[in-house]
């Protein structure tokens, strides 16, 4: 009678040897279980295959026999389906995806792909686990680390959706290639990564634009000090932490432009007639690295510093909860759009780029060109 593996107990009794103790799974497929003099113990695996020969393979230690079974028989089940035998990686099935876009789709595609992968793939963990072994937990993990953005960048909840947007991109990029090596048959099932969805609602262009009207109101209902700095927003367009972390040195009143850093990195923007007039108020009898705005303690603003007084205000003046710090923003822009900048100046004042402005805003350039065509009164 063969010795049980079935139970710790009954493993913990058989004496070490280097010939593992096997159990038949089914049908010419057994596992098996290397009792050590020290440790644990590791478990194999054991195929008849087609010729007769008997094929085996390593597969870990393991502290249960269910466990060790469930490995064994995925093993077993892709030997005989012609699944490659070879130890094909995430990054391995990345790099085949990369040469298949090249073969078939062109370079573009082929950098596109590639450029992702070596910023989020190749050089960690997840690129040295085995596509068989990958499952959910590692892809839900690695898409939730591309939205985790620290203080400094989350400038409100629209860095998030913006976050999301891209996760989704780059993840539909992954699932191509896990899908060609599946569909090439280096692995046996996508169970892995099948069931990981894409975040929802997050391509959207926002929508939350605030009349002249409202953003009287607004201006009208808040502190004093956090006023400054929406003021400085509508008439900027920029982001709240790249204005929060404007100098006095930063504002030239005889250029008259203020000099921003942020995440595009560093911009001077053009101001204003009236911008000027209220820069030149705000960093008076201020001089060299004093913040432009802060709040009651003279503290630098930071979005956690922000948050409360700016939603007081919102509700002050009556307006909907979804009205945030980016709305600002979004005006601002909307604003120049609407009134005739070309999206490369729109782009450069507002620290992104022309394709992101014609993205989301370009529907504004449209409403104006209508009223220009419906003055033409040509029937």
């Amino acid at each position: 009678m063969s010795a049980s593996i079935i139970s710790k107990t009954a493993r913990d009794k058989l004496p070490p040897r280097r010939e593992p103790y096997f159990a038949r799974i089914r049908t010419g497929v057994y596992v098996g279980f290397r009792k050590l003099a020290q440790g644990d113990g590791t478990w194999i695996a054991r195929r008849r295959n087609e010729s007769g020969k008997q094929e085996y393979h390593a597969i870990g230690a393991f502290e249960h026999f269910d466990d060790a079974v469930k490995v064994a028989r995925e093993w077993a089940s892709a030997a005989e389906a012609g699944i490659s035998p070879t130890s094909w990686t995430v990054k391995d099935a990345c790099e085949h995806y990369v040469k298949h876009l090249e073969l078939h789709k062109g370079k573009a595609s082929k950098a596109d792909a590639d450029g992702r992968f070596k910023r989020l793939i190749y050089d960690t963990q997840l690129a040295k686990v085995e596509l068989s072994a990958l499952r959910t937990a590692h892809v839900t993990s690695w898409l939730s680390k591309q939205i985790e953005i620290g203080d400094d960048d989350a400038e409100d909840e629209d860095d998030l959706r913006r976050a999301k947007d891209s996760a989704n991109r780059n993840l539909a990029s992954f699932k191509a290639a896990l899908n060609r090596s599946l569909h090439d048959r280096y692995v046996l099932t996508d169970a892995g990564w099948k069931t990981v969805a894409k975040f929802a609602d997050v391509g959207r262009r926002r929508q939350s634009f605030l009349p002249a009207e409202q953003r009287a109101t607004l201006i009208q209902a808040c502190g004093e000090n956090i006023r400054e700095l929406v003021k400085a927003m509508l008439y900027t367009g920029a982001r709240p932490g790249e204005l929060a972390n404007a100098s006095s040195k930063d504002f030239d009143i005889g250029q008259g432009t203020l000099t921003l850093d942020g995440k595009t990195g560093h911009r001077v923007v053009s101001l204003s007639t009236r911008a000027i007039e209220f820069f030149e108020h705000a960093t008076r009898d201020k001089i060299g690295n004093a913040p432009i705005f802060t709040n009651e303690f003279g503290q630098r603003w930071t979005k956690d510093l922000w948050k409360k007084p700016f939603k007081a205000a919102v509700t002050a003046a009556g307006l909907p909860p979804t009205v945030v710090m980016y709305s600002l923003r979004h005006t601002a822009i909307s604003e120049m759009i609407a009134h005739g900048l070309d999206s490369f100046e729109v782009a450069r004042m507002a620290g992104t780029s022309s394709e992101m402005i014609d993205k989301h805003y370009g529907h504004l350039r449209h409403d104006r060109m209508r009223a220009k065509l419906d003055a033409v009164g040509i029937l």
